[in-house]
């Protein structure tokens, strides 16, 4: 683990030399970094993979090896290639170190999270032949509808507008033949599940989490985006914008969900690659400024998420087969050596040694009542809200309370009317007429 500020590989696996002694165990660390997209080829200023000098290093894995035009790579076969890795460095008596960044990828690596369905031919560029993808093109509202079919209870948890979740779903009926939330029950009441997922695979896992003071990160973050530009950036996205982008935008066929084209960093410059050439070099200029600025905000939005989801799923998970999570302090570069190499050096020599380490791994309560899939309808916004903790922010969301001080006062001004009108029935008008007795 040496000091940088560059953002490590995500999907990669480094090997430590050194017999791991009577222990098998996993070491994984979290830094603010690139997302699944660095299994592709090409990018790689934009993904922010190690540099081939680093990784002289030490051996890595798991870098470069999917071509460009493939969009059927899954987090299953992540997973399969990862874990025979995995059991290989083991066999080798080497630890596997697993970084990252996509952080449900390495979740399918510790807990039995994933459901297996009929092989795939081949992960082969063209056309595409992964029929979570095919039902991705579907209606929101009619795929949410085939799931509430066949899958009443899963479409219940998931959010309607969700096509991804949903798509995934009903793949997993359509190839099993088994009701996707049947599965995931089954998971968890094995020994050693629970509310998340099945039981842990590597129980001498051990969890380094590099965090940061939410200004020096953004401060960080927004350098990295500088030092990219000054690396080459832009040379990177015009070249591969011409060999694999340019001719689906022409055909209106591109596609920024899947693959290495969801990279953070490729659709944010789409404007200022497909306008160059055919527009003033002031229109240029300023596409190419928004263009970094928005690399720079979801960047930042993306380590927040990171973080959020280390917090909401390694710290607050449920049951005691969770792995400790030992915090890094790495506001202060500076104070690298103190703050991080060292301890993280005592931590991982006191699991290999089978001793406790010497500082205590970070905890937080979760709520055993929370219930992360509840399903709520918010009529006076029209919206379906899915989880406790998110039906909780929605209330107390600005757009909520704007809509419930407009029914208020369209309440209120209701109810000024009709006393009115009451008052006008009881007492006569000006120029009306009483009957004769």
């Amino acid at each position: 683990m040496k000091g940088s500020a560059r953002a490590e590989n995500c999907c990669a696996w480094r090997e430590e030399q050194g017999l791991v002694g009577l222990h098998r165990v996993c070491m994984l660390r979290w830094a603010t970094c690139s997302s699944l997209p660095q299994v592709y080829k090409g990018l790689d200023i934009i993904t922010n993979k190690v540099s081939p000098q680093e990784q002289r290093l030490c051996r890595h894995h798991m870098i470069s090896f999917v071509d460009p035009l493939v969009s059927n790579y899954t987090v299953v076969d992540f997973r399969d290639k990862a874990v025979a890795l995995i059991e290989d460095i083991f066999a080798r008596d080497k630890i596997p170190i697993v970084v990252g960044g996509t952080n449900y990828y390495i979740e399918s690596l510790l807990w039995k999270v994933l459901v297996n369905t009929k092989e795939k031919s081949s992960l082969v560029s063209g056309t595409v032949t992964d029929r979570k993808v095919e039902l991705e093109q579907l209606d929101a509202v009619d795929l949410h509808r085939r799931l509430s079919q066949v899958d009443p209870e899963m479409a219940a948890k998931l959010h309607p507008n969700d096509k991804r979740k949903v798509a995934r779903s009903l793949q997993v009926f359509e190839e099993t033949g088994i009701p996707h939330s049947e599965i995931l029950q089954q998971q968890q009441e094995e020994e050693g599940g629970g509310p998340l997922g099945g039981p842990l695979k590597y129980p001498h896992s051990c969890i380094l989490w590099l965090h940061a003071d939410q200004a020096a990160l953004d401060q960080r973050l927004d350098q990295r985006v500088d030092d990219m530009l000054a690396a080459g950036l832009l040379e990177e996205l015009r070249d591969f914008h011409q060999r694999y982008n340019q001719e689906k935008v022409t055909e209106n066929r591109q596609d920024y969900q899947h693959g290495i084209f969801q990279s953070i960093g490729f659709k944010e410059f789409h404007e200022y690659l497909v306008s160059e050439g055919n527009c003033s070099p002031e229109t240029s200029a300023l596409l190419l400024q928004k263009g970094i600025q928005a690399l720079k905000q979801v960047s930042k939005r993306y380590a927040r998420r990171q973080n959020k989801w280390v917090r909401n799923r390694f710290l607050k998970r449920p049951g005691p087969n969770v792995p400790p999570v030992y915090g890094l302090e790495v506001s202060d570069l500076l104070r690298w050596e103190d703050d991080v190499l060292k301890p993280a050096l005592e931590i991982v020599e006191s699991f290999i040694q089978g001793r406790k380490p010497p500082v205590e791994p970070v905890k937080m309560e979760c709520d055993v009542n929370e219930n992360k899939r509840s399903r709520r309808v918010c009529e006076l916004c029209s919206r379906v809200i899915i989880g406790d903790r998110e039906w909780a922010a929605h209330t107390q969301s600005k757009a909520h309370l704007h809509h419930l001080k407009r029914k208020k006062l369209e309440a209120a001004g209701h109810a000024a009317e009709t006393v009115r009108d009451s008052r006008s029935a009881e007492t006569p008008g000006k120029g009306s007429s009483m009957p004769l007795s």
